[in-house]
């Protein structure tokens, strides 16, 4: 799996030399160790780096741990860097040499599939959970007062007990409440102290909704869905059940940003469209929010003295007087520039809208 800190290292990492960047697709259902080494040495072919390719093959033979659904590699022998990621969640396989990592990949892995929090809460407690990358970080519980019920009947005669029936209603009614605040409260911790970016919540339609009501605004903002579940449930299940509603709130999540940055543009104010208009509200560091359609690449020209990015060739940059380089692929440089400045990234599927323009940017002023 891939850290935060990994990621950041492979954004500030930049060479002279050639990077070679491997994604491969591990899922068993694409076939059998033979198969993936065939997959990979096919990859490979028209790669002009030796040594890297050794690296990269060498760590598949023997080192790569035979385990999730896709390997990212990145290689750059000349400045002894290796690092080798094995993923939970299937990337399309692909080979990318350039002067930095290829992130991009991980930017859709990341914002599809990353700081799930989720909740299964009942009257007495709540079980916790971390899944990040499709993999399960962090597990955590709390158990609360044991809540007791009794027959109805008639109250009691005697002085100073509860009401009979109607009072021990009250008194189990108030000890659920208090359990469901203090899960309440042990859960805003864990999510906190794990940076949740999204959050789920099992259990009755009852639980789910007293636990939601007294969610601070804050975190109400990050609930993606509720859905029933068993707090006997395996992690297996917690974790299947969440991907499947986490990934369709997501795609009515990209529909609306794609829709606020078009209707931005249109209005001029907040938000670009575009592969020019974006790469120029980058370079000043206004984007929030880059918008990128899914498979979306463009060669580019960057400024060798401050990085501008454009699609246009001109003789030298008019911010710093330096000369352009061609580039492969200038949308990969504006991810990667987003991401190191805090931005987000959002990689896009099957949005039509976004089809005809294939990058946009919601903006900070």
């Amino acid at each position: 799996m891939i850290t935060d800190s990994d990621l950041q290292e492979l954004l500030n990492f930049s060479s002279p030399e050639a990077v070679l960047s491997v994604y491969l697709n591990t899922d068993p259902a694409e076939g059998n160790a033979e198969a993936l080494k065939l997959r990979l040495r096919s990859l490979l072919e028209e790669v002009n780096l030796p040594k890297d390719k050794a690296k990269v093959s060498e760590y598949f033979e023997h080192a790569r741990e035979w385990k999730g659904r896709s390997l990212a590699i990145f290689s750059c022998t000349t400045r002894d860097f290796f690092r080798a990621y094995p993923l939970a969640v299937p990337l399309r396989s692909r080979v990318r040499v350039g002067d930095h990592p290829h992130v991009k990949p991980l930017a859709d892995l990341l914002d599809a599939f990353g700081g799930y929090g989720v909740v299964l809460i009942d009257k007495q407690g709540a079980r916790l959970f971390l899944f990040h990358l499709g993999e399960l970080i962090e597990q955590e519980g709390v158990l609360g007062e044991e809540v007791r019920h009794t027959k109805r009947g008639g109250a009691s005669s005697v002085r100073g007990q509860r009401g009979g029936a109607a009072g021990q209603m009250r008194y189990s009614e108030a000890v659920v409440e208090r359990n469901i605040k203090d899960a309440l409260e042990f859960a805003i911790r864990f999510f906190e102290e794990n940076r949740v970016r999204r959050v789920l919540i099992g259990g009755t339609d009852d639980n789910v909704a007293q636990f939601r009501s007294h969610l601070p605004k804050a975190w109400q903002s990050l609930v993606v869905g509720t859905f029933p579940m068993s707090m006997t449930a395996k992690h297996t299940e917690v974790l299947a059940r969440a991907m499947e509603i986490g990934q369709q709130a997501e795609r009515r999540r990209e529909t609306r940003l794609v829709d606020m940055t078009i209707t931005n543009a249109a209005k001029g104010a907040g938000g670009v469209v575009r592969l020019d208009e974006t790469l120029s509200a980058v370079h000043e560091g206004r984007v929030q929010t880059l918008i990128v359609r899914e498979g979306y690449r463009s060669a580019g020209y960057q400024c060798a003295g401050c990085g501008y990015l454009t699609t246009q060739k001109v003789a030298v940059c008019p911010f710093c007087g330096k000369d352009f380089a061609r580039i492969e692929d200038a949308v990969e440089m504006a991810v990667r520039k987003v991401m190191q400045s805090g931005g987000d990234v959002e990689i896009v599927r099957d949005n039509p809208a976004l089809e005809k323009v294939g990058i946009g940017a919601l903006l900070r002023y």
